[in-house]
């Protein structure tokens, strides 16, 4: 219903008329009182149904924040040699390609295994001889007088031993763990000896677990691996990774710095990685005269949520610490590669929003947003908005979204500055713009 307040203000808002002197400008005005009150005063009238029609909506001009794309990664893929690396986990980011090859140099040619020889024993071993999980012990072996005098036939070649002193009794398990963690070449022939009667038939089953397996690019003539002739390649290498991961007797040796075995006293694992960029494992190698070799495996946290699953070979290498330095080099290099881009911050200007009787104010961004990114993936941009409800300071007025890659973000878009609600006077004078 109408009030005498309305018609003050229609009244201030009324067309100016020109002065108008006696009778006749006292019929205009009482004409003008008579027809607005008329116009007023009709319950469920016109005005009712104008100062209640829905607004129209605002026009909005807007312009998405833009997001650059970040750096591209520059992996640190060692020269001379072999290198192959396989990322699981990340395929988004890295392509379906990554988990086949994400890095490969050198070609795919056999190359003496040196001591990465072990991990083949000890799996050869663990497959005849198999324990229930990586806590159980196993069998015991009694060490021979034969097998002591291989602790100074291998020192006389200068191969890496281990002590073994007569009457000497250990568990399987404690036998692996002489054997791969110092790489221990006498505990190498030994362990074969009492898995299968002899080093010449481990040798004969050795071939057919590696046949069995599919590793059909990889030779095996000793237990050791100090014959050169013992090689493999990069794909077969990585292929032998995944089965000594699976095994969890093998991961967990192969997993660990030192051991306390009695008899023997500690062992030291001659990975010098282990622990470093994530790297949970496998097997080093090494005849000299640049054959260095890793077999390693990394879970690697690039802050992507779960890490990236890492298996990789570096073959070749001209000395241990450079051999380390390569692979190093390349999972740092890999990390780097994961990037957060800036996208915007609180209060960034997107725009404007004008209301049809004049009213206007800033759209701004409500957050201040980032998204993970690997190398220079492109990032696009969306903005979306919607009509106010109450026009207010800090209202939620629609969104922006970014997406690189597999990744989306998103922040709020909300109105910066009073926007003023029509008038009366604005609400009748136009009907055409109302709802």
């Amino acid at each position: 219903m109408s009030t005498l307040a309305d018609l003050g203000d229609l009244l201030e808002k009324a067309p100016d008329e020109p002065p108008r002197s006696g009778r006749a400008g006292r019929v205009v005005l009482i004409v003008f009182l008579v027809v607005t009150l008329v116009v007023l005063g009709g319950s469920g009238g016109y005005v009712w149904w104008a100062s209640a029609a829905a607004l129209p909506a605002p026009t909005v001009t807007s312009h998405a924040p833009t997001a650059n794309a970040g750096g591209p990664a520059s992996l640190a893929v060692p020269s001379g040699g072999e290198t192959l690396v396989r990322v699981d986990g990340g395929s988004e980011y890295l392509g379906p390609d990554a988990a086949q090859s994400f890095v490969a140099s050198g070609g795919n040619e056999a190359r003496s295994l040196a001591s990465i020889s072990k991990l083949i024993t000890a799996l050869v071993v663990l497959d005849a001889h198999p324990l229930t999980g990586p806590t159980d012990p196993g069998p015991t072996i009694s060490y021979t007088e034969a097998d002591t005098d291989l602790y100074d036939q291998f020192y006389v070649q200068g191969a890496v031993i281990a002590p073994m002193p007569d009457g000497l009794k250990l568990s399987l398990h404690d036998s692996l763990t002489t054997m791969l963690l110092p790489s221990a070449a006498n505990y190498a022939v030994a362990v074969a000896r009492w898995g299968f009667g002899s080093e010449g038939a481990y040798v004969s089953a050795a071939r057919s677990w590696l046949s069995k397996n599919g590793l059909n690019d990889t030779r095996i003539v000793d237990a050791t691996g100090i014959d050169p002739r013992n090689a493999s390649t990069p794909t077969d290498l990585l292929t032998l990774a995944g089965l000594a991961q699976a095994n969890p007797v093998i991961a967990q040796i192969t997993g660990t710095r030192s051991a306390q075995i009695t008899g023997v006293g500690t062992v030291y694992n001659t990975n010098d990685l282990l622990g470093s960029l994530g790297i949970t494992g496998l097997k080093t190698g090494n005849l000299g005269d640049g054959t260095f070799n890793l077999l390693f495996t990394s879970s690697l946290d690039v802050g992507i949520g779960a890490p990236l699953k890492i298996t990789g070979v570096r073959l070749g290498g001209e000395t241990h610490d450079s051999t380390d330095a390569d692979v190093q080099g390349l999972l740092q290099s890999i990390s780097d590669g994961f990037h957060d881009i800036p996208l915007g911050t609180v209060g960034d200007d997107v725009g404007t929003i004008t209301t049809p009787w004049g009213s206007k104010a800033s759209l701004v961004l409500a957050q201040t947003t980032k998204v993970r990114t690997w190398s220079d993936t492109p990032v696009t941009v969306t903005l979306d908005t919607t009509t106010p409800q109450n026009y207010a300071d800090g209202e939620v007025v629609g969104s922006v979204v970014w997406t690189a890659g597999p990744k989306t973000t998103s922040a709020s878009v909300k109105i910066s500055g009073a926007i003023e609600e029509p008038t009366l006077w604005w609400r009748l004078t136009h009907p055409s713009e109302l709802g």
